[in-house]
């Protein structure tokens, strides 16, 4: 071994490998990164799950705070805020330099134009990318069952959004958001612990409220979705005293570290869901999103989006939520605002292979290892000319797309 290399360290070849690893063997892989508003999930195409699944979130190098990345007041704020969190998926958990590298974006096609404008300025202005492919993710997540039509639900954490995908085309008109999804969980989740724990308890959660990292673990671990028959219950005995409840499931003793711990009762384990199922101001909720996309469809479309629907995001995860889901829709079928409108039988859901919170990733992994990458891909080069990305739904882009492959 020689002696300079053991005197002054490791060989600089090493450190390169620190950061490239496979890829001086083989040809660069594509990076897929999903970025939630939640949670990123990033690693490369080709593979079968993600390499992690982290909070997007970053820690501000100038104050010490953990800070989310898409709590913005200006343009500049989110500029700076993706520049330190691509930094840490590039260099901490991927482990390759971003600069000539090609990219996978998972997006929803409904996110918001700034966002997805300042994520490519910060990939080509900052970080130097190659290309960078924006890929709907309720359409790539039919990859991974190799479905062409399907009814994509997507429950995340700010927002449950519903696209109908027919042949691979995602038909936009058909659209339905609701503004109550994880986030909306665990405020009501807060709100049921606040009112029903111990008398005790709840002077302890007045005074020192629980952080949303604990809400948030309560939530996975402690609480599931109820059947449409005890909900049904549970509702009435709120509002007609007379009415009897149904036994409620076993209370959870949560630890709070140390000798601390609360108790979370079995009703509020088994309510937290059902804000999802409860109608809105303009009487929408996960149910009638469902069947009201449907009706905006073709009606040949419309038996094959209700045999394939598919369940994406964190929250679609939840226990019991595919079965509560089946009864709410033969329940609103025999409604008069459905039951001369819609003429389907049956509801079936896909179990894609893998879990929901990182199918649409998935679904962009296996798009980002075809070529359909290099005729969808925005370069490097033809981003510095116009720094502009074509979106999906831009009926031009995709005319001339196919004029040039044609």
């Amino acid at each position: 071994m020689s002696e300079g290399k053991t005197a002054k360290g490791a060989d600089p070849a090493a450190f390169r490998m620190l950061y490239e690893g496979r890829n001086l063997i083989s040809e660069r892989p594509v990076v897929v990164l999903d970025i939630g508003k939640a949670y990123t999930k990033c690693g490369f195409a080709g593979e079968s799950g993600p390499r992690c699944i982290i909070p997007t979130e970053f820690q501000c190098k100038a104050t010490g705070i953990t800070l989310k990345v898409f709590d913005y007041k200006t343009p500049d704020q989110l500029f700076q805020n993706l520049v330190d969190f691509v930094h840490i998926l590039f260099f901490k958990y991927l482990l390759v330099t971003p600069k000539d590298r090609k990219v996978v974006i998972v997006e929803s096609l409904l996110s918001p134009s700034i966002e997805r404008d300042t994520l490519a300025k910060v990939l080509f202005n900052y970080y130097e990318l190659a290309s960078v492919c924006l890929v709907p993710s309720h359409m790539v997540s039919l990859y991974t069952l190799a479905v062409p039509t399907a009814l994509v639900l997507d429950i995340g954490y700010k927002e449950a959004i519903l696209i109908p995908v027919v042949e691979n085309t995602p038909v936009l008109h058909a659209y339905q958001a609701l503004a109550f999804a994880g986030e909306a969980v665990e405020n009501n989740l807060k709100k049921l612990l606040e009112s029903q724990c111990k008398e005790e308890e709840q002077f302890y959660l007045k005074a020192k409220p629980l952080p949303s990292s604990t809400i948030e673990d309560i939530k996975v671990r402690g609480c599931f979705v109820t059947r449409l028959d005890r909900a049904q219950m549970i509702q009435a005995s709120l509002k007609e005293p007379s009415v009897t409840a149904p036994k409620p499931p076993p209370e959870l003793v949560y630890p709070l570290g140390g000798e601390r711990s609360i108790t979370v009762p079995g009703t509020a384990r088994e309510l937290a869901y059902e804000v999802l199922f409860e109608l809105d101001n303009d009487l929408m909720s996960i149910a009638t999103m469902i069947l009201d996309a449907i009706l905006k469809c073709p009606v040949d479309t419309r038996v094959p989006l209700a045999e394939n629907i598919v369940l994406i995001g964190g929250t679609s995860m939840a226990l019991g939520l595919k079965a509560r889901l089946q009864q709410e829709l033969q329940d609103l079928l025999v409604t008069p605002q459905y039951i001369k409108k819609l003429a389907l039988k049956t509801f079936c859901f896909h179990s894609p292979p893998a879990k929901e919170n990182y199918v649409a990733w998935l679904g962009g992994a296996i798009m980002g290892a075809t070529n359909s990458i290099v005729k969808r891909s925005v370069l490097k080069e033809d981003y510095q000319k116009l720094p502009k990305i074509p979106d999906w739904a831009d009926l031009s882009f995709n005319c001339q797309d196919s004029t040039k492959r044609g």
